[in-house]
């Protein structure tokens, strides 16, 4: 593909080899690319586009070997994950590559693994401007000590040779593996522990295992556990539909074991990490400066922090949309909410969002039926499905409306907006608030 402000992925390759067919399958994914030949147009294609990522084939030689930090050098602030394709070599992170994938390289497995890292990338970047509004504010916010001890994966599924096989090679790797036979065992093990990763065998019965993902996605606890699923060769499950079912990576036995097991504890290592800047941001509940109710930003201190978020947008040449979420009105709302259940039922649904929102978003109570999320590195149409994604969730609890009467659930007015500059900010939250609005009349 041609160079465009649409790209967001950068290809480094001498030749199309492995690009051309990587750039092909990325851009079909909805994963604009732009091929750079050299160091030198990659450089200048970072400083003029708003590059969320590279990746740089090793084989073009000792050029591209060291590109990897002058890369992210060139993007500072903003940091930028590089991903190198070659032969795995743990000594490539000293030139600066977050992560190396053997070639060839599945576009899929590609996106997913360059989403994870970005992910990361931008959680880091939020959460030192949130140390900055704490500061402002007399109030520390420290990131939870690393916690190193083995990873924990949770394997579910029948113990197919091919699966025992891949459970070895991640015990090899270091991590605690536990094995469940049935979805029931497995959500009981998910319930009493917590895991960094879930490995799915799909099967003879792949419907199962695509439903245990289905399920840890309705969950706002286990949200945000990866998991990665397992298919037989022959299998007719396409990767399309499972990463809509809410599975994170997609492996078959025709993948060596020991490579699929290093890319199912890269995902469990850069949840973890996430984890602890979400129990950071967990512990600012008691700072004094949250909503009580909710433990979710106040309206003062959201509207400093969106301000913060929105200057370092500028800068780090990133997106950024505001979100806002009014409770929906209906009859059965008005007689609850003069009765006092919806009243009761908000820190719950605050808490919730808080719960469901992705680490670097930040969510705030506006007023007592009224959210606002602001989502980092979020364009407009990602930030809708963020939104509806979380209303989705909540819709399906159903909160206590008194002795005698029938549970009730709660919908969302939701709207969104994009902030074009650090001057639009209260113009874009005001613009979601009226797009809500204007939903609740139509």
């Amino acid at each position: 593909m041609s160079a465009s402000v649409e790209a967001r992925l950068l290809i480094v390759a001498r030749d199309d080899v492995i690009a051309g067919a990587l750039a092909e399958g990325l851009d079909k994914l909805g994963r604009r690319t732009v091929t750079a030949r050299s160091a030198a147009s990659a450089l200048a294609t970072v400083a003029d586009l708003q590059i969320e990522a590279a990746i740089v084939d090793l084989s073009g030689g000792e050029e591209m070997l060291g590109l990897a930090k002058r890369l992210k050098a060139a993007c500072a602030p903003r940091r930028l994950p590089v991903l190198a394709v070659g032969d795995p070599d743990p000594g490539l992170a000293t030139h600066g590559f977050d992560l190396t994938l053997a070639p060839p390289l599945h576009p899929s497995q590609a996106a997913m693994r360059l989403e994870s890292l970005i992910r990361l990338a931008v959680t880091e970047e939020e959460f030192e401007l949130r140390q900055e509004t704490f500061a402002e504010r007399d109030r520390r916010l420290d990131i939870a000590k690393p916690d190193l001890s083995p990873l924990r994966i949770l394997a579910i599924g029948e113990p197919a040779p091919q699966f025992l096989g891949l459970s070895n090679a991640l015990r090899r790797g270091g991590a605690e593996v536990t094995g469940a036979f049935t979805a029931y065992t497995a959500f009981d093990y998910l319930h009493e522990r917590n895991f960094d990763g879930v490995v799915l065998w799909a099967g003879d019965n792949p419907q199962e295992a695509l439903s245990i993902a289905s399920g840890l996605r309705r969950n706002t606890r286990l949200f945000h556990t990866p998991a990665l699923l397992y298919l037989r060769q022959d299998s007719y499950v396409t990767t399309a539909e499972a990463y809509h079912r809410g599975i994170s990576d997609v492996a078959s036995p025709q993948t060596p074991e020991d490579e699929t097991a290093r890319r199912v504890l890269e995902l469990a290592r850069n949840h973890r990490r996430q984890a602890g800047v979400r129990q950071a941001l967990e512990a600012a509940r008691s700072s004094g400066l949250m909503d009580a109710p909710t433990g979710l930003f106040t309206r003062s201190l959201f509207a400093a922090h969106l301000m913060r978020i929105a200057q370092a947008a500028r800068v780090r040449n990133r997106p950024l949309s505001v979100c806002v979420l009014k409770v929906a009105e209906t009859p059965e709302l008005s007689v609850l909410r003069s009765d006092g259940w919806v009243g009761r039922a908000i820190p719950q649904i605050g808490s919730m969002i808080g719960r469901l929102v992705r680490v670097e978003d930040t969510a705030a109570r506006l007023s007592p039926e009224v959210f606002a999320l602001a989502l980092p590195a979020t364009p407009l149409a990602s930030a809708r499905t963020a939104a509806e994604r979380i209303a989705a969730v909540i819709a399906c609890t159903a909160f206590e409306a008194g002795e005698g009467r029938t549970p009730f659930v709660v919908g969302f007015e939701i709207g969104v907006a994009e902030v074009a500059s650090p001057e639009m900010v209260g113009r874009a939250l005001e613009s979601a608030a009226s797009d809500a609005q204007v939903k609740k009349a139509g």
